[in-house]
């Protein structure tokens, strides 16, 4: 048995252009929790096999997907890890965006009540 590839932590604008991809989205839900291997996560989508191929192939080296190889399978598994700086970024801007609305739906609260009275 082989050890795991390991890649460094991807580069948030390289993990946010190649999670662009809807079927890249996809495989790495199908192996957020399981390893997979590429015949199973091939088998799951109506596309050839260079296309699942060419998006394990990015996945994996933009360092959010690790590979390991039994045999001659190829493994796939989520580098959760590597998600972490990503989801921070993502949740401070959701968490700003959050703040904004509410100001603003404070300001509109604010503007009915003058309206009424």
């Amino acid at each position: 048995m082989q050890p795991t590839t390991h890649i460094a932590p991807p580069n948030l604008d390289v993990a946010l252009a190649v999670l662009s991809n809807s079927r890249r989205r996809e495989i790495l839900q199908m192996i957020w929790s399981e390893e997979r291997s590429a015949g199973d996560i091939a088998g799951a989508f109506d596309v050839s096999w260079p296309a699942t191929s060419q998006n394990l192939r990015l996945l994996k080296s933009s360092g959010l997907v690790r590979e390991r190889r039994v045999g001659t399978r190829r493994l796939y598994t989520a580098n959760r890890a590597a998600l972490g700086p990503l989801e921070l970024v993502l949740t401070q801007m959701w968490q700003r965006d959050l703040g904004r609305l509410t100001r603003a739906a404070e300001r509109e609260a604010r503007g009915r009540r003058r309206t009424r009275v």
